[in-house]
C-alpha cells in the first residue's frame, strides 16, 4: 500500500497574525483601562494624596514603557519572541492576580478615609508597610509583563510576513495597521466597560476582569503556536554593539582601506540561512576601524562589516526617536489637563454621564474608523503613484503625525479659550458646577491627536522593525516605545519649567483662572520647532542596504529620505 506524502503546513501569514491581534487586544484592554483610572484607586482605596497618586501613576506608566528594553534584550539574546510573550504575559497575569486579591480583602488595604468618622480622621492613613509592598509588587509585575509583550509581540507578528516576498511585503505594512486596530479595539473596551465596572461595581471586579483578559490573551497566543515562524536568538545585540566601539578604539590608528573587500566579513560558506549581510555605508567612518586588522583575532578586536553596520543603524535611529518624544509630551497633556477640563464641562450624553477617565474614547473611536479606511483605501490609492508597498515611506508617515500633533495643540488652545469665555460669561469662574458647554468640544483636539498617533506610533514600530538588523528587531521595536516613556517624564519637567518662567500659568488649581490656553499654544510652537528638527534628522538618515544571497544588493528604499 502506497503511503501519501505528508503535506507540510505553511507557516506564517495572515492566519498566524490573527492570534497576535487577539493577544494585543485582550492585553491592551486591561492595561489601558488601568492607565486611565488607577489614580482613583490610589486616591480612594490606598488613601494616597493627589500628588502621590499622580506620581505613582506616571512612574508606573513611564516604567511600563521603558522596560520593553529589557524584554527586547531577553528576546533577541535568549528566547524566541513567542516564548518571551508567554513568559512576560504570565508575569502580568500574576501582577493582576495580586492586585485582585488586595482589592478583595480589606485587611490588605487601609481603611478608606470616606468610611472614617470626622472625629477619628487621625486614623486616615495611606497604605504603608506590607499593604504598600503588595500594591507595588502587583503594579510593577504588571509593568514588567506588559513591557515584554510590547517588545516581542509586534516583532512576532511581523515575522509572519516575508519582506522578500512581494505579496507578503505589502501584507507586512498592513499587519502594523491592523495591529494598531486591535490595540485600539482593546483600549475602547477598556476605557468603557472596565472603567464602568471599576466605577460602579468596585475595583475587585475590575481587576478580576483584567486578570481574565490577560489569561485569555495567553491562551490565544498559545493556540497559534504551530503556525508561527519563530526567530532564532542571535546573541546579545548590546554586547555586539559594545564590541564595535571597543574594537574601533583599539584600531583607531589603523588606516581605513578604500576597498571594502579588505574589511572583515563573513564568507559565503559561513553564512546561515537567516544571516543577512549589510553593505557598508559612509556615515560614522570611525566605527569602520572595528572591521580592519588582518592580524587581529577575537570579537573584541575584530568585528564584521555587518556588525559595524548594525551598530551604525542603531546610532542613526537615535535622533529619530528623540525627535518624537515631544509629541508624547503633548499626549500626556491630553491625559491630564484635558481630563481636568472635562470635569468642568457638561458630560451628559443622551442621559448618560461620561466618566472623566472614559474621555479617551473620543480619539479611540476616531482611530477605530480611520485605520481601516487608511489601510484599505488610502494606502492602495497612494501606492499607484509612489510604487511603495506601504503607500508612503515610514519617515514620511511619522512626519505627518508630528504635524497633526502640533495642530491638535493649536486647536486645544482655542477650545480652552472658548471654555474660559463661557465660564466668565455665566459668572462661573469660581463655581464647581459644570459649565453649559458640552464635553464634546474637547473631541476636536482628541480626534486630531488620534490621527497623529495612528501615523506616528505605527510609523515608528514599522520603521524600527524594517530598519533594524535580523539580530535586534525586538530591541528596536522596544526602543520605539521608549518615546512614550520619555514623553511622560518630559511632561513633568515642561510643566514645572513653564510654571516657573511664566509666573504661574498653571498654579492656581482653578482652570478658569489658569492660562492653560497659553500653555497649549506654547506646546504647539515647540512642536513646530521639533518638526523642523525631525526634518533634518530624516533627511540625514541613510536606509540600510542588505546583500542578497546572490551577492547583489537590495535597498529597503532610497538612500536619502525626502520627507
Amino acid at each position: 500500500m502506497c503511503m501519501q506524502p505528508r503535506v507540510q503546513r505553511r507557516l506564517g501569514g495572515k492566519r498566524a497574525a490573527l492570534f497576535v491581534y487577539a493577544m494585543e487586544g485582550l492585553e491592551n484592554m486591561a492595561f489601558v483601562a488601568n492607565a486611565v483610572s488607577l489614580i482613583t484607586y490610589f486616591l480612594g482605596d490606598m488613601n494616597f494624596s493627589l500628588t502621590k497618586s499622580a506620581t505613582t501613576l506616571t512612574n508606573f506608566m513611564g516604567t511600563a514603557f521603558l522596560l520593553p528594553l529589557v524584554g527586547g534584550l531577553i528576546c533577541d539574546t535568549y528566547l524566541s519572541r513567542f516564548k518571551t510573550c508567554v513568559l512576560f504575559a504570565c508575569m502580568e497575569l500574576l501582577g493582576y492576580g495580586i492586585l485582585t486579591v488586595q482589592a478583595r480583602f480589606q485587611q490588605l488595604r487601609p481603611i478608606p478615609c470616606k468610611d472614617i468618622a470626622p472625629i477619628h480622621m487621625n486614623q486616615c492613613k495611606p497604605a504603608a508597610g506590607s499593604q504598600a509592598a503588595i500594591l507595588y509588587t502587583g503594579l510593577y509585575l504588571v509593568a514588567l509583563g506588559t513591557s515584554g509583550i510590547k517588545a516581542a509581540l509586534p516583532a512576532l507578528g511581523a515575522d509572519q510576513f516575508d519582506d522578500n516576498d512581494p505579496k507578503e511585503a505589502s501584507q507586512l505594512s498592513s499587519f502594523f495597521n491592523w495591529f494598531l486596530f486591535s490595540l485600539t479595539t482593546g483600549a475602547i473596551v477598556g476605557v468603557t466597560v472596565i472603567v464602568w465596572i471599576s466605577t460602579n461595581q468596585g475595583w475587585y471586579w475590575s481587576f478580576t476582569v483584567c486578570t481574565i483578559a490577560v489569561l485569555f490573551s495567553i491562551l490565544s497566543i498559545c493556540m497559534g503556536k504551530s503556525l508561527y515562524r519563530n526567530n532564532t536568538p542571535k546573541g546579545s545585540p548590546l554586547i555586539r554593539i559594545i564590541q564595535v566601539f571597543v574594537a574601533a578604539f583599539k584600531n583607531r590608528k589603523l588606516q581605513i582601506p578604500e576597498n571594502e573587500d579588505e574589511m572583515h566579513e563573513i564568507h559565503e560558506k559561513e553564512r546561515g540561512d537567516n544571516y543577512e549581510i549589510l553593505k557598508r555605508t559612509d556615515q560614522f567612518r570611525f566605527l569602520d576601524r572595528a572591521a580592519i586588522g588582518k592580524n587581529s583575532t577575537g570579537s573584541w578586536n575584530l568585528c564584521t562589516v555587518t556588525q559595524v553596520e548594525e551598530t551604525k543603524i542603531l546610532v542613526r535611529m537615535l535622533p529619530i526617536i528623540l525627535s518624537t518624544i515631544f509629541m508624547n509630551t503633548c499626549l500626556a497633556q491630553l491625559q491630564t489637563f484635558s481630563i481636568q477640563q472635562s470635569t468642568t464641562m457638561n458630560t451628559n450624553i443622551l442621559g448618560f454621564k461620561m466618566p472623566g477617565p472614559s474621555l479617551p474614547i473620543i480619539p479611540l473611536l476616531f482611530m477605530f474608523v480611520l485605520i481601516p479606511l487608511y489601510d484599505r483605501f488610502f494606502v492602495p490609492f497612494i501606492r499607484r503613484f509612489t510604487g511603495i508597498p506601504t503607500g508612503i515611506r515610514h519617515l514620511q508617515r511619522i512626519g505627518i503625525g508630528l504635524v497633526l500633533s502640533a495642530i491638535s495643540m493649536l486647536i486645544a488652545g482655542f477650545i480652552e479659550t472658548r471654555r474660559k469665555s463661557v465660564a466668565i460669561e455665566h459668572n462661573m469662574v469660581d463655581s464647581n458646577e459644570p459649565l453649559p458647554m458640552t464635553v464634546f468640544w474637547l473631541g476636536f483636539q482628541y480626534a486630531i491627536f488620534g490621527a497623529a498617533d495612528m501615523f506616528t506610533l505605527i510609523g515608528l514600530l514599522e520603521f524600527f522593525y524594517a530598519e533594524s538588523s535580523a539580530g535586534m528587531k525586538s530591541l528596536s521595536t522596544a526602543i520605539s516605545w521608549c518615546s512614550v516613556a520619555f514623553g511622560y517624564f518630559t511632561s513633568t519637567v515642561v510643566v514645572e519649567v513653564v510654571n516657573k518662567v511664566s509666573g504661574g500659568w498653571l498654579e492656581s488649581n482653578n482652570l478658569n483662572r489658569d492660562k492653560l490656553n497659553y500653555f497649549y499654544w506654547l506646546l504647539s510652537v515647540i512642536s513646530v520647532v521639533n518638526f523642523g528638527f525631525y526634518l533634518f534628522c530624516a533627511s540625514w538618515y541613510r536606509y540600510k542596504t542588505v546583500e542578497d544571497k546572490q551577492g547583489g544588493s537590495k535597498d529597503d528604499v532610497v538612500d536619502i529620505v525626502k520627507v
